[in-house]
């Protein structure tokens, strides 16, 4: 009861570091049933300054029904008077996963294949204050991934090749990135107010990966924060990606795991831009809920763009809070409707809020 009720304070000015501990179970369409243990914190450099929000880090392992297993850290690190940021990630994780192929069309139309996903990443960004809320910095990341068909129900790898149009199966590559944040968020991790607009270039050079050509990425995020009525949260999202022609499929742009509903990887194609709103209502204590509504489309190119293959996405969740600005959460989301009729829908029990 003692831990329920004090659930929520920021107790990272009283300690070197307000520490949690979260053994949950969860399920998303991708990976069915799961386990994840997970130890995460929030921590100050800078203790005098409370104007400027915690650096946090999450360090996490979980398993699936389905076999998939992931490792992981990553966490946001802000320095004093909050000048300098730096942002890491670094997972590995293996999973049963399905294909439909490349595009809208295979999406909708095809049946999947299923085959064994895994993958490393590491990346780390800095970033420099320039001016009040502006931040411009660099990154470099490291994506391996490669294909496993030896076990049942996997395809085998030449029918999963016929999906490829002349693509491998695996690929690795080094990103060098450019970045300009616009950063005025109360909370990193969860933001009740405040605006997060981010624009990322990045090339991933010929040298530096097994493609055999030099890529290009671009990215753009932009969320908007704002108190509505006691406990109300209104929260608006819109992302859009681009990525050079001659991108293999394992790096394109997909709908996100903000788009819930989905199968994770289902729709992907080199372009996507995807908008949504989130209103969040704390209930009681450490316990709140969730409604969203909005749509994404992935596409080749901007000539090749077609509004009637725009995907909806719209749901309701609820949430706890395990620690200031750390949540459990539960959404169920619906999409569109497949070739056959069939309504595409799924549950996400997670943690941390989609955006």
């Amino acid at each position: 009861m003692r831990y329920f009720v004090g659930v929520g304070a920021d107790e990272s000015f009283e300690r070197k570091v307000d520490m949690t501990f979260v053994p949950t179970i969860y399920y998303t369409p991708s990976t069915s049933v799961g386990l994840l243990v997970m130890a995460s914190g929030l921590y100050r450099i800078d203790k005098q300054n409370r104007n400027i929000p915690a650096s946090n880090f999450s360090v996490y392992t979980t398993a699936s029904l389905t076999g998939f297993y992931r490792v992981g850290v990553n966490g946001n690190n802000i320095f004093k008077n909050d000048n300098q940021r730096l942002a890491y990630n670094a997972e590995f994780y293996a999973m049963p996963t399905s294909f439909w192929g490349v595009g809208y069309s295979a999406a909708m139309v095809n049946e999947p294949l299923q085959y064994i996903a895994s993958r490393t990443i590491v990346d780390v960004r800095f970033l420099q204050k320039a001016t009040k809320g502006l931040y411009v910095g660099a990154g470099v990341d490291f994506n391996y991934h490669f294909g496993r068909f030896n076990r049942k129900n996997c395809c085998t790898e030449t029918e999963f090749a016929t999906r490829l149009n002349g693509e491998r199966v695996s690929y690795n590559a080094t990103g060098i990135s450019l970045f300009v944040e616009f950063d005025t968020r109360d909370v990193i991790s969860a933001p009740q107010r405040g605006v997060y607009v981010a624009v990322q270039a990045k090339v991933r050079p010929k040298g530096m990966n097994n493609v055999g050509q030099t890529l290009w990425m671009g990215r753009l995020s932009a969320n908007y924060y704002q108190r509505l009525w006691k406990g109300a949260i209104l929260a608006l999202d819109l992302q859009g990606e681009y990525n050079s022609e001659g991108t293999p499929w394992i790096y394109n742009a997909t709908l996100g795991s903000s788009i819930r509903g989905y199968y994770g990887g289902r729709f992907n194609d080199l372009c996507v831009v995807t908008l949504q709103a989130e209103l969040r209502q704390h209930i009681y204590k450490g316990f709140g809920a969730a409604a969203w509504g909005g749509a994404g489309n992935v596409f080749h190119s901007f000539r090749t763009f077609k509004w009637d293959e725009t995907l909806p996405t719209y749901g309701v969740g609820l949430r706890y809070e395990v620690m200031k600005g750390i949540n459990i959460r539960f959404d169920y989301g619906f999409g569109c409707r497949d070739h056959r009729g069939k309504l595409i829908h799924g549950a996400v029990f997670s943690f941390n809020e989609a955006f």
